[in-house]
């Protein structure tokens, strides 16, 4: 997988928008298939994020680390209704740099869709969490991303049982750190490990199945439907 690169990391509090109307900056708006998570195979529209305050060693999504394109969330929401999904990802980059991002997700809500809002773990999760219809997928960073330093603990309390803990692992120190985590810090959340693409998917598994731990093993499917391309 490719390497984070660019300049250094944004600051870690919302403020990225543009002035006047609520707005949101984009990378790319796409339909597609959820690879990941608790809603593998739904028929999803995509909306990926401008700006990243982390840099993972082994981030598959650097580009999303450029400025975007300003978009108002009315033109996203007519986006979103054109393709007739009932389901929203919020992806990044890390959505929750967005100022508007809150405003975005209430507005799909009122709409009835789902948003699934994934977030690399290092940011308040506090403002998503009365809003109806959403699903918080949260990372805790192991050692391979070199961004363990970065995990926010005091999410993990905050998640509920329909949220998702997520921790990708890519050698038996990020799974022994997993573990360590599991055992340590309670969490309601649903807990799913994710090989990084291009690892060893057989071994994790067997590990798992060796401490019998309680945790769903999932793949990246759309890489595995489409190969490791921007927009699927």
């Amino acid at each position: 997988m490719k390497a984070g690169r660019g300049g250094g990391a944004p600051p870690d509090t919302p403020k990225y928008g543009a002035p006047g109307s609520p707005s949101v900056r984009i990378i790319e708006v796409f339909h597609s298939v959820q690879g990941e998570g608790p809603l593998t195979g739904v028929r999803t529209t995509f909306v990926r994020t401008a700006t990243c305050n982390l840099r993972c060693a082994w981030c598959d999504t650097p580009y999303s680390f450029g400025p975007g394109t300003p978009r108002t969330l009315a033109s996203l929401l007519e986006e979103i209704e054109a393709h007739g999904t009932r389901y929203v990802c919020l992806t990044g980059g890390e959505p929750l740099l967005q100022r508007d991002a809150p405003a975005f997700v209430r507005a799909a809500s009122r709409r009835g869709w789902t948003t699934v809002i994934e977030t690399g773990g290092s940011l308040d999760v506090g403002p998503y969490l009365r809003i109806p219809r959403v699903v918080l997928s949260v990372d805790v960073k192991g050692p391979s991303s070199k961004m363990e330093n970065r995990n926010r603990w005091s999410n993990l309390a905050k998640l509920r049982r329909t949220d998702v803990l997520k921790f990708v692992v890519g050698d038996r120190a990020d799974y022994d750190y997993a573990k360590a985590v599991l055992r340590d810090r309670p969490c309601r959340a649903q807990k799913l490990f994710q090989p990084v693409w291009g690892s060893d998917v057989a071994t994790l598994a067997q590990w798992v199945l060796d401490d019998r731990l309680d945790v769903r093993l999932m793949l990246q499917q759309h890489k595995h439907i489409w190969g490791d391309v921007p927009g699927r």
